[in-house]
């Protein structure tokens, strides 16, 4: 039988029966790294175009904690080691029914770059400097000339990176 929302759109309802059922929810971290001073790691995906860059991020596997994630994540796609995760916010997805948890962690400039699995492209470290000027630019959807390009003030990756950047 057909369902009809119900809760405000968060849950369906079997108008004839009344069970209710309610989406499933798919953890995932998002996280700006950077090396405690003035520079921060943006990473751009192979699928998208030169310029566009964001935060790494990735979805929790069963038993593992955000923190563990975040390192897991950071390491498989990048080949950095990460300290001290910090917690900052979330950002609901219901389109895939994501949650994004965003955070921020240490790395070392110091150690290199390693793209094992073919998802991100290529990475860097960009000083406060560099994002701010970005940031300025506008984002992904904007015809900018800049040479990186940020995600739009939608998402959490926006929000996580101007926070960074707006600090001295």
């Amino acid at each position: 039988a057909p369902t009809k929302p119900a809760r405000a759109g968060w849950s369906r309802v079997n108008p004839f029966t009344g069970h209710e059922e309610f989406p499933r929810i798919d953890p995932a971290v998002i996280c700006l790294v950077h090396d405690g001073a003035d520079r921060a790691v943006l990473a751009r995906q192979a699928a998208w175009p030169e310029r566009m860059f964001s935060l790494l991020a990735g979805f929790v596997e069963a038993g593992e904690s955000f923190e563990v994630c975040v390192a897991r994540e950071i390491r498989e796609e990048i080949g950095l080691t990460v300290r001290d995760v910090r917690y900052l916010g979330s950002q609901q997805w219901p389109f895939p029914r994501s949650l994004m948890v965003g955070f921020h962690a240490l790395g070392d400039p110091d150690e290199e770059f390693s793209f094992s699995d073919g998802e991100i492209a290529e990475a860097a470290w960009f000083t406060r400097d560099e994002v701010r000027a970005a940031l300025a630019a506008g984002d992904w959807s904007s015809a900018s000339e800049s040479k990186l390009l940020l995600p739009g003030s939608i998402s959490i990756a926006r929000v996580i990176i101007e926070s960074w950047a707006a600090c001295e």
